[in-house]
């Protein structure tokens, strides 16, 4: 008598439907896992100025001046507050864009994330 002959059968059916659901997941494809990228701010500026993305991805900037600094979205979507040297804020995109962004406390400096 064979191993086998003795599982019943609807336990091959129900590892041969979750192996068959688990290929069609896998098939299917998935959204990629959520990256996170670096903007530093330095001598009153952002780097990069400009930063192309993929949607979804987490953007994180770290002041690394002595001086208080924010990232402000110019048309209002983020807002950090002030932050001191090496405190950071992060912002995820979800949507498709171009996001210009400031520091309210230096208004001069200005940059942009570009969400693709």
């Amino acid at each position: 008598m064979s191993r086998y002959s003795r599982t019943p059968i609807w336990s091959w059916r129900a590892a041969l439907a979750f192996g068959g659901l688990a290929t069609a997941l896998l098939a299917a494809g998935h959204a990629p896992a959520s990256t996170t990228r670096d903007v530093g701010i330095n001598g009153f500026k952002y780097a990069p100025p400009v930063l192309t993305v993929p949607t979804g991805t987490t953007v994180r900037w770290t002041n690394h001046d002595e001086e208080s600094h924010t990232v402000t979205s110019a048309t209002g979507a983020f807002t950090s507050a002030g932050l001191s040297n090496e405190e950071t804020f992060a912002e995820t995109f979800t949507r498709p864009g171009r996001y210009q962004y400031f520091c309210a406390l230096h208004p001069h400096m200005r940059a942009t994330v570009v969400v693709e």
